[in-house]
């Protein structure tokens, strides 16, 4: 604890020293809702300087001379240019405009994010998105699956990671972490359900472990969302379709156009959804309801305060996974039976936020955020069905009820050196987690028997973390520092009877460790085509409270290193180019591990990911767009011997490509697939986990009063699988157990149709 303080006094003093007055400042802002455009670019066209605006919209030009030629421009905005004179801050207001890759530069340094700005704006813009899942989908190489019905959260898939449901990518919204630690489910437990598609204004992503306000299950990477600030219209969307699903959304503005004018904002959404879940002899009979609701308010000219409250509640049933062998042997009718039929599940998520944005002068933003989180999960589950218990099977119950507490600070300065600029971050920032009735219990048709795992924990993170950016010319430069500390506790309340009261026996209740993250990022902006960039940096994710304090703190933080090597290219106006050749070693594995009941997450040694990631956007015409985007990865186990070195499931050729359209009389849509390649199911690869070839299109109108659209999921009605996994299970009458591949069949054919109305 005591380096902790050290080091984050250290950043404290490093941090001030840099700060210096301010020069030429400004605003930039959409002129409809005068809400700040984070990441517009203003370039002094004379001397080829230039800046980007913060969160607010603020920025600050160095060295601008009187008559110096100014453009201000952002993806999906008219730019604008004009000659400056010195006099009070500009207030530069933009107007929506058409996409356009012929605005996209490549010297536009926007914190090392470029091609994850360009892309998340231009995809979220064209792709359609339907729900949570497709927000997830947008990110290029990730993939998710869906193993235990359609209340739960996707397991994740990216740069060969099998991340579980999210044990090695970072999520958040607003600011607030998605992921749970020490979930009942698993560790990193990522549920985005209660985010409602249609508020979500923008996204940005990051592969790899380099960015230093990102800290626990950065590894892979991380995604991270932002909500409508201010809703330009209210929605009304009805949606129905296949397989009885049936879904709500309205988004309703409670201000009216005077309180906009002072900056204010108030807007509450709200969604229902039913669906069977597509063809299951047991239907889900899911359901699932989400408020959203967001309040921003000017206190004064410099400081802006904003509220967020939401709530997600969901339940369902589950058919499961279905061993392979189910059929051939009678146990089932087709692929889409069920062998348990008391398997489903039960979450809650209330989420509160208040965030305080001030600008302390030309040069420097605050921004303090406070946000609290409940969860309730329960799920009943079966994968080895009477393989550990033959008597009263296998099925068990994961449980869980959290409290989570959290705050954020963050302290933004920029200023200028000779010809270029130093923006600096400073970001302090504690989370707790207090988690009671977390237990595991072994059931029978969802009657509760027996207690396998039964405690309550309490986990602490916090952390501090510098960020300096220095651009100069052809060159931008970005060093990182961030310190992670973390307290441990878990109080095993289970039966002595019980097997898990020996594992925790004669272990202390606590235990604390700490991390140091340094990361180092530059590029170089050849000329106006090619710019190339390296990424270096040191992440982590956190094991799970009852392996540390089991293991007594052993590999309670193990690191991973990582390095890409980059190229962002724009060989034509319209056409953007990304790729990256990267190396990761992760000093500890988790994967899927099978104990009696219970789909737990657990270490397996070193492991070593290489990879290639290409993706590409093509504006074809005004109207049509095309992109593409190739992940390739080798993943392997370093402590085992070749030939049993695989990392079970972990993907290792992705592809996902499609063609849209927007055109001006209203019309828009698309056709894409998504492809995943065969892949290992086991550490020798003697069992696959099938890939799959999957086409959806869409298809809308859309006025500006009203919207009917209709879309296709699984076009060509393909027999696929979403999740996969390897199971030694006994189904009853078996006289011995089988070890193979158990399966969530993917939906066949599935249409739907949607109208929408706009006042």
């Amino acid at each position: 604890m005591r380096a902790f303080y050290l080091t984050f006094l250290f950043l404290i003093l490093s941090h001030f020293m840099i700060l210096a007055q301010g020069n030429f400042s400004g605003r930039v802002s959409d002129k409809i809702t005068g809400e700040g455009l984070e990441g517009a670019v203003v370039l002094n066209m004379t001397n080829s300087t230039h800046c980007i605006c913060d969160q607010k919209g603020g920025f600050m030009l160095p060295s601008v001379k009187p008559g110096d030629s100014i453009t201000v421009r952002i993806f999906g905005y008219r730019g604008k240019s004009f000659s400056y004179f010195p006099g009070k801050d500009l207030h530069i207001e933009l107007e929506k405009g058409a996409l356009d890759l012929k605005e996209v530069v490549v010297n536009d340094h926007s914190h090392n994010l470029i091609s994850s700005r360009i892309f998340s704006r231009l995809d979220l813009n064209i792709q359609p998105v339907r729900s949570a899942q497709d927000l997830l989908r947008l990110v290029p190489g990730l993939f998710i699956a869906q193993h235990q019905g359609e209340g739960k959260a996707e397991q994740i898939f990216l740069r060969g990671f099998d991340a579980d449901h999210g044990t090695d990518v970072n999520i958040s919204v607003d600011g607030m972490p998605v992921n749970m630690v020490s979930h009942a489910h698993g560790q990193g437990y990522a549920d985005l359900h209660f985010l409602i598609p249609e508020t979500v204004a923008s996204y940005d992503f990051g592969k790899g472990p380099y960015y230093a306000a990102k800290g626990d299950f950065c590894t892979a990477g991380y995604v991270s969302y932002k909500t409508i600030n201010f809703l330009d219209k209210n929605l009304v969307k009805v949606e129905g379709g296949q397989f009885n699903s049936a879904r709500i959304v309205s988004l309703i503005n409670l201000l009216g156009d005077s309180a906009r004018k002072k900056g204010q904002s108030a807007y509450i959404a709200a969604e229902g959804l039913y669906s069977d879940g597509g063809p299951y002899a047991l239907p889900e009979h899911f359901k699932r309801f989400n408020l959203f609701g967001k309040f921003i308010t000017p206190i004064d000219s410099n400081n802006t305060l904003t509220l967020i409250l939401s709530s997600l509640y969901s339940t369902w049933r589950s058919a499961g996974e279905i061993p392979n062998r189910a059929i051939q042997e009678g146990y089932i009718a087709n692929r889409f039976g069920v062998l348990d039929s008391a398997q489903g599940g039960t979450t809650t998520r209330t989420n509160a936020s208040v965030k305080l944005v001030s600008r302390l002068g030309n040069d420097l933003t605050l921004e303090n955020q406070v946000y609290y989180a409940h969860n309730y999960f329960n799920l009943i589950s079966n994968f080895t069905f009477y393989y550990a218990d033959p008597i009263h099977g296998d099925e068990f119950n994961q449980h869980e009820s959290r409290n989570l507490y959290g705050f954020n600070s963050h302290l933004n300065s920029i200023k200028s050196i000779g010809q270029g600029s130093l923006s600096s971050t400073l970001g302090i920032g504690i989370r707790y987690d207090k988690i009671n009735n977390l237990w595991l219990a072994q059931t029978q048709n969802g009657n509760f028997l027996d207690y396998i795992q039964l405690g309550r924990g309490r986990e602490t993170n916090a952390h501090a973390y510098l960020d300096e950016t220095f651009e100069s010319g052809k060159f931008f430069f970005d060093l990182g520092l961030r310190l992670d500390y973390f307290q441990f506790y878990y109080q095993n309340e289970a039966p002595d009877s019980d097997t898990s009261a020996g594992i925790f026996l004669g272990r202390k209740t606590s235990t604390a460790k700490s991390i140091l993250s340094p990361k180092f990022n530059v590029e170089y902006t050849l000329n106006s085509q090619f710019q190339f960039y390296v990424k270096l940096g040191k992440g982590f994710h956190s094991n799970d409270i009852r392996v540390v304090i089991a293991n007594s703190g052993f590999q309670t933080l193990p690191p991973a290193y990582g390095m890409d090597l980059g190229l962002n290219w724009k060989p034509s106006s319209r056409l953007f180019i990304n790729t990256a050749l990267w190396y990761l070693f992760l000093q500890q594995e988790f994967t899927y591990g099978q104990d009696f009941g219970a789909q737990s997450v657990e270490p397996s040694g070193r492991t070593i990911r290489k990879g290639f990631d290409f993706s590409a956007r093509y504006q074809i015409t005004d109207w049509l767009f095309a992109n593409v985007n190739l992940d390739l990865a080798v993943p392997k186990a370093l402590d085992s011997i070749k030939g049993h070195n695989f990392l079970p499931l972990a993907p290792t050729k992705t592809s996902t490509a499609g063609l849209f359209f927007r055109c001006k009389d209203g019309w828009n849509g698309g056709f894409s697939y998504r492809y995943l390649h065969d892949r290992a199911a086991n550490s020798d690869y003697s069992l696959i986990a099938r890939g799959y070839f999957v086409n959806d299109i869409t298809l809308n109108y859309t006025r500006p009063r009203f919207e009917i659209g209709l879309s296709i999921q699984n076009l060509f009605n393909v027999v696929w699988n979403e999740s996969q996994f390897e199971y030694v299970s006994q189904l009853k009458n078996e006289k011995a157990p089988v070890d193979e591949v158990s399966y969530t069949p993917g939906l066949p054919f599935f249409g739907k149709v949607h109208i929408a109305w706009f006042f």
